[in-house]
């Protein structure tokens, strides 16, 4: 494919779109705390044909009932529920994005407790719009981050440097939360559906970028994305999160997640750039030698994080092998 086209999203109003379909994925567990706020949100938004799959792993709560008393308002046509794998949020993600019976142009993962701006899908589409067809495609956002009653409590890390497949190696920009992505990359992740991996999102932005599809990401906050003590994976945007993710690196917990990784993006090498596949491959011998050749060997990789401190993190690991 050809060589990758990596651009951010400008914070200025979409352009008007034309009219699209797009299918939110929308996974939930024991989510009845908070799942009608974001239902709610979702049909509220102001682009076209919006439809609804959601994947219940197994709630014992109130959760299906609210799911089913959506679908009675707004019809079988606009949500559809079944029952997830139970077998983690990755899975279920997975056998929503999958799923055979999906004709749509774009494709939005949900978590069960946010609040979507009215724009969301709107600005998505008019940045992946501009994407030529075919062409593998994914949009993602920061967030403002709310607590437990809704009130906005801060703004998630605001990353300046381009996405790349260089930067998805060794960091997620996206959240999950605010993806929405094209049939293009839909298509991908479905042919590239048959190894083990740490997240459904990151999985989303290595495997994009991997091939020379484009990555979006859009400063303007589309989500407002709950903290509270369920959350699945939080904001890691204060002292407490870095701290924690300090002890996970210094656990071998990061060094784990690029095993899981590389092996999962081994099965989708030839499907790479060639210029990804030489970050790539240098990437994997480096991390796996001592000390001297494993420094210039990630350095000659070019693999980066967003921050400041990120990038000292990545320093760090890769010093103590634990990248």
């Amino acid at each position: 494919m050809e060589a990758p086209r990596i651009r951010k999203a400008a914070s200025t109003a979409p352009l008007p779109v034309k009219s699209a379909s797009v299918t939110v994925l929308l996974c939930t567990h024991q989510g009845e705390r908070f799942l009608s706020d974001q239902l709610k949100s979702i049909f509220k938004q102001d682009c076209s044909e919006i439809a609804l799959l959601a994947s219940d792993d197994g709630s014992d709560d109130d959760t299906r009932k609210i799911l089913e008393r959506y679908q009675y308002w707004l019809g079988k046509d606009r949500i559809s529920i079944q029952s997830g794998p139970q077998d983690g949020f990755v899975a279920n993600f997975h056998s929503l994005i999958c799923h055979p019976d999906i004709e749509t142009d774009y494709f939005a993962y949900a978590d069960q407790d946010d609040v979507w701006e009215p724009d969301k899908l709107s600005r998505a589409i008019a940045a992946l719009e501009q994407v030529a067809a075919g062409v593998p495609a994914l949009y993602c956002t920061r967030t403002a981050l709310i607590d437990e009653k809704g009130h906005k409590i801060g703004l998630s890390p605001l990353f300046e440097k381009p996405p790349s497949f260089a930067n998805a190696l060794v960091q997620n920009v996206g959240g999950g939360n605010t993806m929405v992505m094209n049939k293009a990359a839909r298509d991908l992740l479905c042919v590239c559906d048959d190894g083990v991996v740490v997240s459904h999102d990151w999985w989303a932005y290595m495997l994009t970028t991997a091939v020379g599809g484009v990555a979006i990401y859009d400063p303007y906050p589309s989500v407002r994305y709950r903290q509270h003590d369920n959350n699945m994976v939080g904001s890691n945007n204060d002292w407490h999160s870095r701290l924690l993710r300090l002890r996970m690196l210094l656990q071998g917990r990061f060094r784990e997640w690029s095993s899981i990784n590389t092996r999962a993006l081994q099965q989708a090498r030839h499907l790479m750039t060639p210029e990804n596949q030489v970050i790539f491959d240098a990437f994997c011998t480096a991390r796996n030698r001592w000390l001297i050749p494993r420094i210039w060997g990630v350095m000659r990789s070019g693999v980066y994080r967003q921050t400041l401190l990120g990038n000292l993190g990545l320093i760090a690991a890769v010093v103590l092998k634990k990248l």
